[in-house]
Formats: C-alpha cells, sequence, structure tokens
C-alpha cells in the first residue's frame, strides 16, 4: 500500500515564536544564551500548570462539637458515642433487620440513666436540655434510622462538625413536598414498567435490571438536581451494568428505539463508521438534564468494559479534561475567589462532577479502586471530589457478601453514607447530603445503597440454586415501587387511578418505542460531536504527515526549555550537564539533538501551536534516567518550575507535568479518559520500567487498544515503554513488545493501513520519536501510540539526530535504510532490525570489516510497512539472505508477528538471526528455542 502524503492538521503557523519584542526565533535564541532578556523571578508565578491550589473560605461549623470534647462531659460522650458508632445500629438492611446491640451506645456506658436532666449547651447541636430518655430516643432517630453514616473517622475537625451538625439539624428527617413524593413515585413506577415490558418482549436477553434497586433513580436524580443547583457544568459518570438501561433511559434520554433496536440485535452506531460494536449494557449517552427550578447540567454516561470497576479512574480522567477544557478547579487561572455565602456552601468555583456508581462485590473485590482512592488528592489527579453510589445487591455473582462492601473507602479517609434501599425518601436524602458535603469540602463520599435483586446476576440465572435463604427473603417481597405506591396511597398523596394511568403511559411509549425501532437508524452527529473536528482515519491508505519545524524554531525552543529565572537555585550538577550542555550543543555547526532535546523540541513546538501537553507518570518530570528535566525544583525553596510554560507572552497552550503516585492501571485509566475528552492535548503515559504495564493490562486491553473498535472513542494516547535487554534483570527488561504487537488489528497476509488500532513503533533516532510525538497531534484523527522507548539510546553518543532532519519536510520513517551502504548490488546479507540492537550491529559490522552486510531499521512494527520495506528489500535484490535480528528470545519480540509478513506480503525468504555470544554475555537467543523469561544480555547477532 503506497503512502500518500498530508497536510498537517491545523498549518505550520510559527509567527507566535517571538516573545516579548525578542524579534525573530534564532535572536530570541541567543539573546537567551547570552543572558540577555530580562527574565522573571520564580518567586512571582501563579504555581505550577494544572496544580492551582484554591484556598478554603468554608465558613465554620455552627457549635463547637470538638471543642467540648475536652470537657469529657457524659452528656457529650453518650453523644459523641452516637457520631461515632450509631451507623453500627441503624436500620439500613431491607433484607436482614439490624438486631445487633452495640455496647458503645448503652447509656450505661457514659453514666447517663433514667429522667435525669442533661444540660447539653455546647455539646449537641440545636438543643439546650433534655432528659436522658428523650435524649436516647432523639439520637437514636437521627444516627440509628434508614441512614447510617460514617464520619468520625475523617481527618480533619471541620468535616466532622459539618456532618454532625448536618444531622443534627434534621438533614436526614427533611420533609418532602407531595409533588416531589410523586415525582419520585413515578420515577420508580417507570423504572419498573421498563423491566417488566423488556422482560416481556426480550425474555432471553440479559439485561442485568433495576428490579430491586428501583430507589436508585431517586438517589440519580436528587443527586443531579443538587449538581445542577449549586451550578455544576457537567456531570461524568461512570457506572457498571446494573440498573444501567434504567438510568440511561430514565433520566439520560437515550432514546427507547435505540435500546430496543439494539436487543433486537441491530448496531449501535451509523453505518458509516467501521466499528464491532459492543453489548447491550455498555450502550452510553449524553443529555442535558433540566430540572424543575430551571436549573440543569450535562450528564454523559461513559462506556465501560466488562471489567466493572476499571471505568472509575477512567471518569476521573475525563472529567480532569473537562476541568481543563473549561478552565476551572486546579486549571483556573487566575484563582477564583470561593463562593462566601452560606447557601452556596461551596468551597471550590462550579466545577463539573464525577459520578461513579459500582457494583458491591466488584468494588471491594478488584484493587482499582484503591488505586483510584488514592489518586483523589494527588496534584495534577484532583477532580474536586467523586460522588460514590454503591448498588450494594449483597450478593456477588452467587457468592453472599461478608462485611460490609463500603468498608474498602475507609482506607480512604472519606465518609459513607449508608442507606435501606427500599426507602426512596431515605435514599434522596442520603444523595443530597452527600453533594453538599463534596461541593463544600471538595472530596470523595460514599452513598452505599443496600438493595436487593430481583434475579440472579442476571436474567437467566437462578440464584435459589445456590442462595436459598436470601432468595426466601426476595421471593416474599412486593417490588420497591409497589411498596411506595401504597405508602403514598394511604397518605393521600396520590390514588390508585393515577398510578395506574402513570403506568400505563409508560408502558405505551415503550410500545410506540418498538414500532420506530423496527426501521431506527442511529444518528451520526452523536459521534461527530464527540470527535469536535476530527474524522475517523482512512481505512485503506497509509498516511504521511509533515511534521518538520524550522531550525530556527527549535533552536529557541531548546534554549527556552533550559531558560530559567535569575534566582532560581538550580543544581550545580543540572547547570552544567542540562542547561550548559543544551545551549552548547545548540551553537555547534551541525547541531545535532540528543533524545531529551527532541522530546523537549517536539513538546514546545506544540505549545507554540496551541496545542497542550500532559506528561504522566511516575516521577517524569525528571525521569527515570534522570534525562528529561522538564520540570525543575529550586534546592532552596523545592519550588518547581517549568520553562517550557514560558515560551511566549501570549502563550495560550501548557505543559503539565503529572508526577503520579506508584500506580499503573488506575493511572493510565486516568490518563485514557483525559485522552478522550481533551483532542488537542497530547497525553503521555511513561511507565518507570517497560514491563510495569503489565500492572495495568485491563486498561491496554478494555481501553487503550479496544475503545475506538468497540466505541469509537479517539484517543491520542502515548505509551513510552523503556525496553532493552541491559543487564538489569528480569522486570527491567523487557517491555513486552509482543503482547502490544498480538493485539493490534492487522492482517498477516495484507498489507496494513493507518488505520490500524494503534501504533507500535521502536524510533531508533531522537528525530524519529520528534516525529513521532508531533504527528500524534498532526492527524485528523487520533490512535494510540506505544513507543518502545530508549534506555541507554538517551546517552548513547551515536543515537543522535542532525536538526535538519526535523526540518520542515522532514517526518517519521518507518523504514530507514542502511546509510553506509555505499553500493546496492554487493550487499550479500541484509539484517532487519528493530531498536536499540541496530548500535550493537552497527559497531560489530565496523569491527569485522564487513562491507557485504546491509543493516535496515524497521522503525514501525504495526502499522506493518510493507510498501516501505519492499522498496528496500528491492534495491538489495542480488543479497542471498535476509535476516531478522532481535534482543528477544524466538517466541517474544517482534518476530512472531514480522515473520509470517515478511513472508506472505514481502516475499523475502527470512529467517532468525543466529547470535554470536560476546564473552561475558550469557542466556542470549540462539534463534532455536522458545524460552519462557527475559535473558540477562544480549549477543552481537553478527
Amino acid at each position: 500500500m503506497s503512502p500518500r502524503r498530508v497536510s498537517p492538521r491545523g498549518g505550520m503557523a510559527w509567527d507566535v515564536v517571538t516573545s516579548s519584542g525578542a524579534g525573530n526565533p534564532l535572536k530570541a535564541f541567543w539573546n537567551v544564551n547570552r543572558q540577555l532578556h530580562p527574565r522573571a523571578s520564580v518567586h512571582q508565578l501563579a504555581g505550577i500548570y494544572g496544580d492551582v491550589t484554591l484556598s478554603s473560605s468554608a465558613q465554620k461549623v455552627a457549635g463547637t462539637v470538638e471543642g467540648a470534647q475536652a470537657r469529657s462531659s457524659p452528656a457529650h460522650c453518650y453523644v459523641d458515642a452516637f457520631r461515632k458508632y450509631g451507623h453500627l445500629k441503624a436500620d439500613v438492611n431491607p433484607l436482614f433487620p439490624n438486631t445487633s446491640l452495640v455496647q458503645e451506645l448503652e447509656p450505661s456506658q457514659y453514666g447517663v440513666d433514667g429522667n435525669s436532666e442533661l444540660s447539653l449547651q455546647d455539646v449537641f447541636n440545636g438543643t439546650s436540655a433534655s432528659s436522658a430518655g428523650q435524649l436516647t430516643d432523639l439520637l437514636e432517630q437521627l444516627y440509628c434510622g434508614h441512614v447510617g453514616i460514617e464520619f468520625m473517622h475523617l481527618p480533619s475537625a471541620e468535616e466532622r462538625e459539618w456532618f454532625a451538625g448536618e444531622i443534627e439539624g434534621g438533614a436526614l428527617l427533611e420533609p418532602f413536598s407531595k409533588e416531589e413524593k410523586r415525582h419520585m413515585l413515578k420515577l420508580l413506577l417507570e423504572s419498573q414498567t421498563l423491566d417488566l415490558y423488556l422482560a416481556a418482549k426480550f425474555p432471553s436477553v440479559k439485561r442485568y435490571s433495576g428490579e430491586g434497586a428501583e430507589s436508585l433513580m431517586c438517589c440519580y436524580f436528587h443527586t443531579l438536581r443538587a449538581l445542577a443547583s449549586y451550578g455544576v457544568p457537567e456531570v461524568v459518570v461512570g457506572m457498571a451494568h446494573r440498573g444501567r438501561l434504567n438510568l440511561l433511559t430514565g433520566l439520560l434520554e437515550l432514546p427507547l428505539p435505540h435500546l430496543l433496536s439494539k436487543m433486537m440485535g441491530r448496531a449501535e452506531f451509523s453505518d458509516q463508521f467501521t466499528f464491532s460494536g459492543d453489548t447491550l449494557m455498555h450502550m452510553t449517552s449524553v443529555a442535558n438534564v433540566g430540572f424543575p427550578d430551571g436549573s440543569q447540567t450535562r450528564v454523559e454516561m461513559l462506556s465501560n468494559p466488562s471489567h466493572l470497576e476499571a471505568v472509575n479512574p477512567v471518569a476521573m480522567g475525563y472529567t480532569r479534561a473537562v476541568h481543563r477544557r473549561l478552565g476551572v478547579g486546579q486549571y483556573t487561572t487566575p484563582p477564583l475567589c470561593n463562593t462566601t455565602s452560606c447557601e452556596a456552601e461551596q468551597t471550590f468555583a462550579p466545577a463539573p462532577a464525577t459520578l461513579v456508581i459500582h457494583g458491591d462485590a466488584a468494588m471491594r473485590g478488584q484493587g482499582i479502586l484503591q488505586e483510584t482512592l488514592a489518586l483523589t488528592c494527588v496534584p495534577h489527579f484532583s477532580v474536586g471530589g467523586t460522588l460514590h453510589v454503591v448498588v450494594n445487591n449483597q450478593v456477588g455473582f452467587t457468592t453472599e457478601a461478608s462485611g460490609r462492601a463500603s468498608d474498602i473507602a475507609l482506607a480512604g479517609r472519606v465518609p459513607v453514607i449508608r442507606v435501606n434501599g427500599e426507602k426512596p425518601e431515605a435514599v434522596s436524602r442520603a444523595a443530597r447530603l452527600a453533594v453538599r458535603y463534596q461541593q463544600r469540602f471538595g472530596r470523595d463520599v460514599f452513598v452505599d445503597v443496600l438493595c436487593w435483586r430481583r434475579h440472579g446476576h442476571n436474567e437467566l440465572d437462578n440464584p435459589r440454586l445456590t442462595n436459598p435463604r436470601m432468595y426466601s427473603v426476595i421471593d416474599a417481597k412486593t417490588s420497591i415501587p409497589d411498596q411506595y405506591t401504597g405508602v403514598l396511597v394511604e397518605a393521600g398523596v396520590i390514588t390508585e387511578a393515577e398510578v395506574a394511568e402513570i403506568c400505563q403511559t409508560a408502558t405505551n411509549k415503550m410500545a410506540r418505542a418498538y414500532e420506530e425501532a423496527q426501521a431506527y437508524t442511529p444518528d451520526p452527529s452523536d459521534v461527530l460531536v464527540q470527535w469536535d473536528g476530527l474524522s475517523q482515519c482512512p481505512q485503506s491508505t497509509v498516511e504521511v504527515w509533515d511534521t518538520g519545524v524550522s531550525t530556527d524554531t527549535l533552536k529557541f525552543v531548546a534554549a527556552k526549555s533550559v531558560d530559567i529565572p535569575h534566582d532560581f537555585n538550580l543544581h550545580r550538577h543540572l547547570q552544567k550537564t542540562h542547561v550548559a550542555a543544551r545551549l552548547n550543543r545548540m551553537s555547534k555547526v551541525p547541531c545535532t539533538v540528543d533524545w531529551a532535546t527532541a522530546e523537549a523540541m517536539a513538546f514546545g513546538s506544540l505549545l507554540l501551536q496551541g496545542m497542550g501537553v500532559r506528561l504522566c507518570g511516575q516521577d517524569v518530570g525528571r525521569g527515570t534516567f534522570a534525562q528529561r528535566h522538564l520540570q525543575l525544583v529550586d534546592q532552596v525553596s523545592e519550588a518547581r518550575y517549568l520553562p517550557l510554560n514560558h515560551l511566549s507572552d501570549n502563550q495560550t497552550a501548557f505543559l503539565e507535568v503529572a508526577n503520579s503516585i506508584l500506580s499503573e492501571e488506575a493511572v493510565l485509566g486516568f490518563e485514557y479518559g483525559m485522552s478522550i475528552n481533551c483532542k488537542d492535548v497530547l497525553h503521555i503515559w511513561e511507565a518507570q520500567f517497560g514491563d510495569f504495564f503489565n500492572g495495568a493490562q485491563t486498561i491496554i486491553d478494555t481501553f487503550v487498544s479496544s475503545g475506538e473498535t468497540k466505541w469509537l472513542y479517539q484517543s491520542g494516547l502515548v505509551l513510552l515503554l523503556p525496553h532493552g535487554y541491559d543487564g538489569a534483570g528480569p522486570e527491567h527488561s523487557s517491555c513486552r513488545l509482543e503482547r502490544f504487537l498480538t493485539d493490534c488489528h492487522s492482517a498477516d497476509h495484507i498489507a496494513d493501513s493507518s488505520a490500524s488500532n494503534w501504533a507500535v513503533v521502536a524510533p531508533t533516532t531522537p528525530a524519529q520519536y520528534f516525529h513521532l510525538l508531533r504527528q500524534q497531534m498532526m492527524r485528523t484523527y487520533r490512535k494510540p501510540l506505544v513507543v518502545v522507548a530508549p534506555k541507554t539510546m538517551l546517552r548513547l553518543p551515536a543515537a543522535v539526530s542532525d536538526i535538519t532532519n526535523m526540518a520542515p519536510g522532514s517526518h517519521f520513517l518507518p523504514v530507514i535504510d542502511d546509510p553506509a551502504v555505499t553500493e546496492d548490488s554487493s550487499v550479500q546479507r541484509v539484517v532487519l532490525v528493530s531498536g536499540k540492537l541496530y548500535y550493537a550491529l552497527t559497531e560489530a559490522r565496523q569491527q569485522r570489516g564487513l562491507s557485504n552486510t546491509a543493516i535496515v531499521r524497521v522503525e514501525c512494527l504495526c502499522p506493518f510497512p510493507a510498501h516501505q520495506l519492499n522498496l528496500v528489500l528491492k534495491k538489495y535484490s542480488a543479497a542471498k539472505k535476509v535476516v531478522w535480528a532481535q534482543e528477544e528470545p524466538r517466541n517474544m519480540g517482534a518476530w512472531p508477528f514480522v515473520f509470517p509478513r515478511l513472508l506472505n506480503i514481502c516475499g523475502a525468504k527470512v529467517r532468525e538471526g543466529r547470535a554470536n555470544v560476546r564473552e561475558g554475555r550469557a542466556n542470549v537467543w540462539e534463534g532455536r528455542a522458545n524460552v519462557r523469561g527475559e535473558g540477562k544480555g544480549m549477543g552481537c547477532l553478527i
């Protein structure tokens, strides 16, 4: 397949380079080098981009709950016991009533007994005095009703006081108006009607109904309504399967014909796109949800895989990207003043929120939740607190729960609100309280809705085979909508006739939708809006994108990348080896560029074009191998400084360096979530060592490699995986290249187009790396990029590029011919190689004086560059041997992938390279046996 040259997206306008009247970029470069231009003081900087800390101006909570603790009066100790342990006695389990005796709540433990009068001043919010008996009744009503709140473990006294004030002020007893009650019942009845209708029409389809958990519809409604009342513009929802269809159709306006069409076996996207689609339970929707008071918020539910909790960090990352797009939260510039209104109760400016809906068994069984919770307060990962809702069926698949599912949240020192799922009004109050806390303190909060499931794990499963005790209770229950109907009818809020009308209207709506579904065609605009001006990659072409930049601009960026304020106390070693060395390299002719400088040039040139960059991973500001230093640290104040964020006075795009915790799965999921939302930002995740990606294998398999194929999500996420057999040991050598190649959408008998699900590359020069990074943003579509990244090449003298290789008109080369060959007809052997082994081979060839061997680099493995490789092999038609050389064992590395393609597409009779082992290097691949594990060294293979 012949490549075609394509103009970059957005053009190549470089007039924005000049700064502070510095004239052309080259002049600016020399000004930097000579230290002639004025530089800002580091102490004048307003923080690091993406890590703006918004100061809290939340008012002190009324009362002196914490101050009274010093008195340790009997009354206080008794009240405090309910604050700490009242949740243990709460009536929150609809299946098995709480009959436990909580010793800590016995009044005799605190010398409180009988009808003795107690002074509650400064002890109990809103009450001055009461008898012991009245106090006990009131505390049990407040703390041991249908809602139990665990909050006394929270880290700040202000948060503990706030919860005590809310509970004791009657937040869990707030009355609902007649209209609100009728609306809640309508939500429940419509949810039940949906499930009954689908069960009748599609009895053999797994739909993971909301039966037994219908009160969650009230939870979702009041959560969204409360967020909208705070002015929250967008809500991002990550959700597993239980009750998903009910939420999609009930509140998020998924067209019923669309849902039913999918259940009939039709595709969920327009046929103008290329996709595979996904199961019914992974459908999604976007809606502007409005409320009676005129407020509204945009709600988007993300697609998710069947790994139920994997969507958690993705939803957070997606929300973070919306923050960046809107310039709110930690991207606020300058920092916004906080709302001081007591009614608003906001610590942070209104910013998009995250709502994550968990299943009880998966939540505590999969470690990604713990990783995600650990991210919540890490700089560059905060989203102002996530709202968590637990759909607690009290059984996971067939295993009954032991203990409390939401206890896992206590490790994150966040509050847990447990509520009886059979009480819609209690569920609604719990939801509203959770939002008030999240908006006030900007921290995570859990609402654990204890409910039950009418059917088994799905509608085709009989749970009575394995859970007879639980299902003997469930089988005897009337539905939650019917229970609430009885309550409201008895109270005179609604009549039986009105209830019947609601149900009939919902049934008629379903029937009409069923008829419309017969000829339903998905609307392509839903996908196009999400792509934000991008298009799907052409399916039958290989494209070449001009990604070069003028050398003047590149030198300007290189100089600015090491330009620091005059009073910044840089480490002396970096002053010499980083700053001075880079400036010295730029002043030489010819001008050569090392790996770190090429990366800085790629980043800086994108920033000048108005495209942001986010680099994430463990200590990525410095770099695992201390090669990058994009983020500098003052040796006295420890202030951080990013020179590339000061390229020009009118800079509009910025670099965000997100040094992550030691997590792979949650962090990579977070970055993927950001990447599918921010199309104008280059997102990069770097593994500390290449093989560390295996901790994030679920995210790679279910999101990165397949997100576009399943859900038409476009992601330009870059994975940097340091790789190389350098004697560092089994866990620091291989990035398991073979796994990524196995996961490619690539045929071994026909040439690939650019439409593969991702690109897998092993660049050998800084210029190649430069072009790859820029190509990610220049294209009119987005594809993930897996880079077999260097370790030893970072400082290898031979692994440099002339700056002219990055000039206008240059681009990434999928195949690099041997520059040392002067006469093609003299070549008797062609060695194909990928990655750093190229430099060992060229050194060995030189030492042996071989002139009949051409060493050809295959820089791009997928899409496999068959056309370019055929052109090179055609030049060496006189060659008798074509050999593939690699460091890895035969069953690893690129060989299993390239061999059938070389044979079937290129027609090359290729064989494996056989290693001549150098002295002192053991356990190298000899090209024969399959090997488990990595080798400890490498051979010359020449």
